[in-house]
């Protein structure tokens, strides 16, 4: 017996410290959006690494709230976010700093949560607002179909909106968003969601693009899409297409400039040529005519002597 204890001590130690670094390796990161009330968000996709802040064994929204709180309010925490476990379980009384009578709603990944309990996991989307309808609760929760975009500047991009209702038998459903006007970093638009709730919007702007919407007939929870877009530097293109014109014309004007030597080169040499082997043959012919003349009128002048000095010797006798 005293063998096994020291073992099971072990063994229990051992599952400890397996148990911390479980624990440890369990926070995940999520985005968080919060809205006071107000036309804009007062926190938009803030990102936040989730740990189990409560001690309850698990990462819930409750954990990823009072952290994007702690991180990003005045204050901290303490000054802007509080909850308490009623008969349905744990719920927020206070959100960035407004007690709002306890309305409040929140969302995961765009589907409402039943709780601060409800759990989170890698990359879930957060949104926790104040509903400015505190007795009819008619603010609608409303989202694009996408959270983030990458585009270039002066590209489109298309959008869709929903929003959050419930049908006669009070089950969620999803409704789209007919009419609303686009705002984009806060500044409205002429662009309004179709029938389907579509619609296209063009970023004239370099950067970062806060796209969200507004309704006349709908209270809704701004949605919130962000999407960055790319500086397109139209100087630095003409220069490049001007640069490489004047590189093209260069060496057209350099190979035009080559050719004309190579072909003048040549006409000359042939020329040369052809001259040369002229005056050539003039020379070799001369001296060939003038060799022969001579050899004849020796040949006439010997003849002559031989002729002469026989006649006189013929007078003689």
């Amino acid at each position: 017996m005293k063998k096994i204890i020291p073992v099971l001590a072990a063994a229990l130690i051992s599952c400890s410290a397996v148990s911390v670094c479980a624990s440890a390796e369990d926070a995940v990161n999520v985005t968080v959006t919060i809205s006071d009330g107000s036309s804009s968000p007062v926190l938009i996709q803030q990102k936040v690494n989730v740990k189990d802040i409560d001690n309850d064994g698990k990462l819930t929204v409750n954990d990823a709230l009072y952290i994007a709180h702690e991180e990003n309010f005045s204050g901290g925490a303490a000054a802007s976010y509080a909850s308490k476990t009623g008969q349905y379980g744990l719920s927020l009384t206070k959100l960035w700093g407004k007690e709002n009578n306890e309305a409040f709603g929140y969302y995961v990944n765009n589907v409402a949560s039943m709780g601060l309990a409800d759990p989170v996991s890698e990359g879930n989307s957060i949104y926790a607002f104040i509903y400015t309808d505190v007795t009819g609760y008619s603010d609608a929760y409303s989202w694009f179909d996408k959270n983030t975009a990458d585009s270039k500047q002066g590209d489109e991009i298309e959008l869709t909106l929903s929003r959050a209702a419930f049908d006669a038998a009070w089950n969620p459903v999803t409704l789209p968003v007919e009419g609303a006007s686009i705002t984009i970093n806060g500044n409205s638009t002429n662009y309004k969601t179709d029938a389907n709730g579509k619609v296209t919007v063009k970023l004239d702007d370099a950067g970062r693009n806060l796209i969200s919407a507004k309704s006349d007939t709908l209270t809704l929870v701004p949605p919130v899409c962000v999407v960055n877009a790319e500086a397109v530097t139209a100087v630095t293109t003409a220069q490049a297409e001007t640069t490489t014109t004047t590189e093209a014309a260069t060496t057209t004007s350099s190979d035009t400039t080559t050719a004309e030597s190579t072909t003048a080169a040549s006409s000359t040499s042939a020329a040369a040529t052809t001259t040369a082997k002229a005056g050539t043959s003039s020379k070799n012919d001369s001296p060939k005519t003038g060799d022969m003349g001579a050899g004849t009128a020796v040949v006439i002048l010997g003849t002559a002597v031989c002729t002469a000095f026989a006649l006189r010797k013929k007078n003689e006798d």
